[in-house]
């Protein structure tokens, strides 16, 4: 994302706009969690399985949209060496020609995530079985960005799901998204980015809206994203529980693509930044950590 003070950019939405990256040195520190609740009719739970032959038919593709951002990239091709087929869903056809490597699994496709629900069913269309969202918007003087975006844009992801009957949601969002419930209206990172079109509100209310809709999600929220390779174990946390910390997109990519196969990650919103402290743990385990509410 982008804010740097080093070499760390801070979160997912700005990632693709700042040219230079400035990371603030937070201190880590939690903060107890505030709960709430919210009553929703759950998808079926299904694992997703990596592309292959079962029952003689090929298995459907995983879709994810913001495929040539900086994360989205990543988890594109980690999809792509675990031996998923891929959907990517881009702005930009020929600039997504360019990123990515002949690849018979891959499949490149238009989707921008401001033309409404309807456009987007057709690009996601019935091969696709889970949905990887990425997107971030690029700063501009429009006010309205983030929310063109961050919100509308990921509504209308998941009411194309719902057309196509995809039951399964993995969202990147970003940590502090509910700061204001947290305490942290004072925190650096959260003014900062907030002044951007208020974009972490946009993002919370995403969230809000994916968490009601039935749809087997897991959101996932990492600190302050980093385009260096991995640097510690990962450390993964309740929703509101992180202020700050960094990771690298990598690993961010890597929680992602794990979430698809993992049953304990369903339902669930998980905090994540990485640390040389921390043990090595299996995704198993961190999933399973974390509570639903």
């Amino acid at each position: 994302m982008a804010i740097f003070l080093t070499k760390t950019c801070i979160f997912h939405p700005l990632s693709l706009s700042l040219s230079k990256s400035i990371t603030p040195n937070f201190p880590l520190y939690k903060i107890h969690p505030i709960s709430f609740s919210v009553k929703a009719t759950k998808m079926e739970e299904s694992e997703i399985k990596e592309v292959g032959e079962v029952g003689g038919s090929t298995q459907k593709k995983i879709f994810v949209a913001g495929a040539t951002g900086s994360t989205g990239k990543r988890i594109v091709e980690q999809l792509l060496a675990k031996g998923y087929s891929v959907k990517a869903g881009v702005r930009d056809i020929e600039k997504a020609k360019t990123a990515f490597s002949t690849n018979s699994a891959l499949q490149i496709v238009k989707a921008d995530v401001t033309e409404g629900s309807d456009k987007l069913a057709e690009a996601i269309s019935d091969d696709s079985e889970a949905l990887i969202c990425a997107t971030g918007f690029q700063r501009s003087w429009d006010p309205l960005a983030p929310w063109k975006v961050d919100y509308y844009g990921t509504l209308n992801l998941v009411e194309a799901c719902r057309k196509r009957g995809v039951k399964r949601f993995i969202l990147i969002s970003s940590i502090l998204v509910n700061g204001a419930a947290m305490g942290q209206l004072l925190n650096p990172a959260y003014i900062f980015l907030n002044v951007f079109g208020l974009v972490l509100v946009a993002k919370l209310q995403a969230e809000n809206y994916i968490r009601k809709s039935g749809i087997n999600y897991t959101i996932v929220r990492p600190g302050g994203l980093k385009n260096d390779p991995p640097s510690g174990n990962i450390i993964m946390e309740p929703e509101d529980t992180l202020s700050g910390g960094s990771i690298s997109r990598d690993q961010v990519a890597e929680v992602a693509v794990e979430a698809l196969n993992h049953p304990e990650a369903s339902y669930k919103v998980v905090e994540i930044i990485a640390s040389l402290d921390a043990p090595k743990r299996s995704f198993e385990e961190l999933f399973g950590a974390i509570k639903q509410r």
